[in-house]
């Protein structure tokens, strides 16, 4: 048997349990991975409330999570080239990654460096992927400046780092305890809140080519008050502003897939990529994890573990 986090109504994170499942079988072109970390995210909360229903309606009893890394155990008919045993980091299309085995398409999973972590390496999906498809929108480059709004979040800690790998000077808005720590990635903080615009304009005079927003509450009307054009500007939070200002909303659909993940892996094996784990938690106390990113600041991303 293996052991899996589901819930059976919507709700908050009091309606996670783990329950013992069948283990899993692959079929043809599939693998099956011992999982031994996994990453928790804010849309898989928002989904577990019922809050995107109409788009991804949930099927009772539901599992939950996209990332995930581990050793695979099995493979498919037709699969080549991933060997048993092989250390790899992968993404569940099925809300499944949350278990301590997996089965996903063997597309789906690419090799894990050995210098990776896995705690690293169950973090790149969702949050890695999302940040790389806003930076890519946006289209930082050399010479440009960018503000990545919530910037030592699980998606900004990324995109911050990301565009600062294109060549742009990056500012990043964050709470004034986590300053120092974006500053020794080379990205200059600005605290958030009332008077934003000025605070901004302070340390880059120059002006604002793009800006990203992972956190919604105003961050494109800011975005639009320091002079950035609608299509220089990325959200991934604030449907409405999308609407209002015909700013781009592109993020883990756009930019997801193997490719990045392995691109993702490289710059933190180069050193150019630094993902702070917050918290780590074992499977069984995945309702108090998500209870920790609900209602607690969070440094980069909270993993759970396995083993």
């Amino acid at each position: 048997m293996a052991r899996a986090v589901r819930f059976d109504r919507y709700g908050g994170a009091e309606v996670l349990r783990v329950v013992e499942v069948a283990r899993p079988e692959p079929g043809p072109g599939e693998v099956r991975v011992e999982v031994v970390a996994a990453s928790i995210n804010p849309g898989e909360a928002a989904i577990r409330r019922g809050l995107f229903d109409a788009v991804f309606p949930a099927t009772f009893p539901s599992g939950q999570g996209s990332d995930f890394a581990g050793r695979v155990t099995a493979r498919g008919a037709g699969v080549q080239g991933i060997g048993l045993g092989e250390e790899v980091i992968g993404f569940s299309d099925d809300r499944s990654s949350q278990a301590t085995e997996v089965v996903v398409p063997a597309a789906n999973v690419v090799p894990k460096p050995a210098t990776v972590t896995w705690e690293e390496a169950a973090t790149l999906y969702v949050a890695g992927t999302t940040a790389f498809a806003a930076v890519r929108a946006v289209g930082a480059d050399l010479g440009d400046v960018v503000v990545v709004a919530g910037a030592s979040g699980g998606v900004g800690i990324f995109a911050a780092q990301l565009a600062r790998h294109a060549g742009a000077t990056v500012v990043g808005t964050a709470r004034d305890e986590e300053h120092d720590f974006l500053r020794s990635l080379e990205i200059i903080p600005v605290s958030y809140g009332d008077g934003g615009a000025e605070r901004i304009r302070a340390v880059v005079p120059e002006g604002v080519d793009a800006f990203i927003d992972t956190h919604g509450s105003g961050n494109v009307a800011l975005a639009i008050e320091l002079g950035v054009s609608p299509d220089r500007i990325d959200t991934i939070a604030d449907f409405a502003a999308v609407k209002q200002y015909g700013v781009k909303f592109e993020g883990n659909a756009a930019g997801g897939g193997a490719q990045t993940l392995s691109e993702l892996a490289a710059l933190i094996v180069e050193g150019d990529l630094r993902i702070p784990i917050d918290t780590i938690y074992p499977l069984e106390r995945v309702a108090e994890a998500y209870d920790h990113l609900e209602k607690q600041h969070v440094r980069g991303k909270i993993v759970l573990r396995m083993e």
